[in-house]
């Protein structure tokens, strides 16, 4: 707090200290202008009684001199207020220099008396004056010791002198007497300073304090208020007055606790009830919280109120406004148990829902149903218009199902295309039923979205609680699931009841995914190949790749069971990463003419390292890019058009050849067929049905040309006759055949042999002859 002067003395850090010690220098006007006059009337008296012109000449020193600090004094009383520090340095030396001056004046008058004159009634005053002069000194002067030490020294040391001088005993005892006395007054005035000074810093620091107190106690950004043990209020800070309206003069009237809580309640902060709440708490001083509502509804506020008892026996309150935190958890729970997009109940939500409703109907001999409700067709709206117009569509959907609805059913959303309604108190399965084909039916209606007219369909489940009750929530929802996955196995746009053959069904398809998760990790997979042959030489010139699973107890088992099921799984992408390198490996050992055809479901085509595992494959089985043909569906062209351009791009410029399979299905738009860079298409075998007739033939021949002009060869799948063959290689549009005519899917010996077989004669017409010969 402080640091040392080169005087020694200790100087003030704080500016408000440096000004109290020279405002001391100036205080208490009144004994130094009576001790000026007395000191000139003294001094006169001694220059009537000894006559001497020189200590006439020191009455005349006085007397300016007084009438200088006089002069002073007067002026500083009327600027202090308004001094700068600078200038109150400035007074401070005008102090030093007046009290050198007057000190000087009257140790010159005391020492001529002493030394010029024999009088003792003169010498009598000299001395008593000065040494009044040199007490009253000390009280006054304590703020700055060194200017008292030096004006002391000035007034009297001259003095003691001058006794001493007289050189009588007496005089010389005296001279003694007043040495001791000016060290002993000199050391009384340090004393006097020294706690002086600690008196100005414990009230700086106490001032600071304070100040810290105030500023934190009013800019934290709760409420707060002490009541002493009687109840009358010792401190509340600004935050707690505005948050409870209260009046500016509250406060000065010294109000208890009644008082507070009664303007707390008048300013519409808090309800009378709650009041006495309060007011309570408080008096019953312990450590307890209480949460009140605003009685304005339009202000909505929350307020928690945290009573805790003092040492004293007082209390404190603390308020707080946690309005924002009660909308935050009510937003968070809010979104925890309700749909964000659609506003419906969510997963969560109608589970418990579902299940109270489920206890409270435990004996009513009236039936519930629980509706699964799955979108049809969803997933291509969402990939072809995005999802803004999907997440349009799905509140479009709610809105339908709410408004289908009565009041005591209850509907939510499951995630992504899902919904379920739980229907109660119905009479029979036919108001279930009911209710599900005015579903399907509503559901199916156009929508308008952003300008496009969509059309879906839906699916629905039911699952209906049985006449003596005890289903659970999980369990119904568990037989609903079950039952839409019928709904969509029997075409989809209908619904159906579960049956509890069902559960078998879906004991078989876990089990069947179970086994497919072990296969793939066991590698019991093996690749079949179909071939396709050039119709013109007769050569086989590329094998498509199949996949067979030899599983342990179902035998051989066909891709049209694997690939739903592993798409299902999400094992379609490590499942075609094995395909794909498998067939790489295996056409290594084909003649250097034959490429591998490796079909790409949508998830795999799609995924981000495709083009990575494509070179990889390569790269480690050593097959030319030329060689591999990779075979995608226009639903793989579907999902976002401009990745699928620039795999296909990339593709092509890494010189892999790429087929579109079973065009004709679908949608079959020929803007694939322009956009992106195909090499090849193969035409669904659907096309060869009835095709002795003209218009399925010249249907088949035109998209063939179609196909060819646009630089790309063509082939027919699924050729199984050799009418079929003739019909379809008379106006040699048609680039390649495959089919059970030339060979059915054989395994990776089976077609080396047929390889050989094809590739091992020169005659076109033979080669044809031996491949449409060789059906496996």
């Amino acid at each position: 707090m402080q640091f040392a002067s080169q005087s020694g003395e200790p100087e003030p850090a704080s500016p408000r200290i440096s000004a109290a010690l020279i405002d001391s220098l100036f205080e208490t006007p009144a004994p130094l202008l009576t001790g000026l006059i007395f000191g000139v009337v003294a001094a006169a008296a001694t220059a009537l009684k000894t006559g001497e012109p020189s200590i006439w000449a020191c009455v005349g020193l006085l007397i300016l001199a007084g009438a200088i600090r006089a002069f002073d004094l007067r002026r500083y009383q009327m600027r202090k207020s308004t001094l700068t520090a600078d200038e109150a340095a400035r007074w401070k030396n005008r102090h030093q220099i007046g009290a050198m001056i007057q000190a000087a004046a009257v140790g010159i008058w005391s020492t001529t008396t002493l030394l010029v004159s024999d009088d003792a009634v003169a010498h009598m005053i000299s001395l008593s004056t000065t040494t009044g002069f040199v007490a009253g000194g000390a009280g006054r002067a304590y703020g700055r010791q060194w200017i008292y030490q030096l004006q002391a020294t000035l007034c009297f040391g001259s003095t003691v002198v001058a006794l001493a001088l007289r050189g009588t005993p007496y005089y010389i005892v005296m001279s003694v007497l007043c040495a001791a006395f000016l060290v002993a007054v000199i050391q009384i005035s340090a004393n006097l300073h020294r706690i002086f000074m600690r008196a100005l810093v414990a009230r700086e620091r106490e001032a600071a304090l304070a100040g810290q107190f105030d500023s934190a106690l009013n800019n934290m950004p709760h409420g707060l208020c002490m009541f002493r043990v009687d109840g009358q209020l010792a401190v509340m800070n600004h935050r707690f007055s505005e948050m409870m309206n209260l009046p500016d003069d509250l406060v000065q009237s010294g109000p208890n606790a009644s008082d507070i809580i009664a303007a707390c309640v008048s300013g519409g902060s808090v309800s009378s009830e709650n009041g006495n709440l309060i007011l309570r708490e408080i008096e019953d001083r312990r450590v307890r919280e209480l949460l009140t509502t605003d009685p304005d509804f339009a202000r909505g506020r929350a307020l928690s109120w945290t009573f805790q008892p003092m040492a004293d026996g007082g209390t404190v309150v603390l308020l707080e406004d946690i309005t924002e935190r009660k909308n935050a958890e009510a937003r968070i729970s809010h979104l925890a148990r309700y749909d964000e997009l659609t506003a419906l109940p969510n997963r969560v939500s109608f589970h418990d829902e579902i299940q109270r409703l489920l206890a409270n109907s435990h004996h009513s001999e009236r039936l519930s149903a629980l509706l699964f409700v799955d979108l049809d067709q969803f997933k291509q709206v969402n990939d072809t218009l995005g999802h803004p117009c999907g997440d349009q569509l799905l509140c479009a959907v709610a809105n339908r199902l709410r408004e289908m609805l009565r009041p005591e059913d209850f509907v939510a959303r499951f995630g992504g295309d899902e919904f379920v309604v739980f229907q109660q108190n119905i009479s029979s399965p036919e108001d279930a039923a009911s209710l599900a084909r005015r579903i399907v039916e509503r559901l199916s209606e156009r929508y308008r979205i952003d300008n496009h007219l969509v059309e879906i369909g839906a699916s629905v489940g039911i699952a209906l609680t049985s006449p003596d009750g005890g289903a659970s929530a999980d369990t119904l929802l568990k037989n609903a699931d079950m039952a839409l996955y019928r709904a969509k196995a029997d075409g989809r746009g209908t619904f159906c009841f579960f049956r509890d053959e069902m559960a078998a069904t879906v004991e078989a398809r876990r089990i069947l995914e179970l086994d497919l998760r072990k296969a793939l990790a066991n590698e019991e997979f093996e690749l079949f190949y179909q071939p396709l042959v050039n119709l013109k030489s007769g050569k086989i010139t590329t094998c498509e790749a199949l996949l067979r699973w030899n599983h342990p107890v179902r035998g051989t088992v066909s891709p049209v069971d694997i690939i739903p099921v592993a798409e299902d799984m999400g094992l379609i992408v490590d499942l075609g990463r094995w395909i794909l390198r498998r067939a790489c490996m295996e056409c290594m050992k084909w003649p250097d003419g034959v490429s591998v055809a490796v079909n790409f479901s949508p998830q795999q085509f799609h995924q981000r390292d495709v083009l990575s595992e494509i070179r990889y494959a390569l790269e480690v089985s050593g097959l030319p890019t030329h060689r591999l043909e990779i075979e995608i569906t226009e639903s793989s062209l579907l999902r976002n058009t401009q990745l699928t351009h620039d795999i296909l791009s990339q593709l092509h410029a890494l010189g892999v050849r790429i087929s579109l399979d079973d065009f004709g299905t679908g949608y079959s738009s020929l803007s694939y067929l322009h956009n992106f860079p195909m090499q090849k298409v193969k035409i669904d075998r659907s096309f060869l049905e009835g095709i002795d007739a003209d218009r399925p033939l010249t249907l088949l021949r035109g998209v063939a040309r179609l196909a060819a002009d646009l630089g790309m060869s063509v082939v027919v799948e699924g050729i199984e006759t050799n009418e079929q063959l003739e019909l379809i290689s008379a106006d040699g549009t048609i680039t390649e055949g495959q089919g059970y005519l030339f060979s059915r899917p054989v395994p990776a010996i089976r077609v080396r042999q047929l390889l050989n077989a094809s590739h091992g004669r020169r005659s076109p017409d033979d080669q044809l002859t031996i491949a449409s010969r060789s059906i496996a």
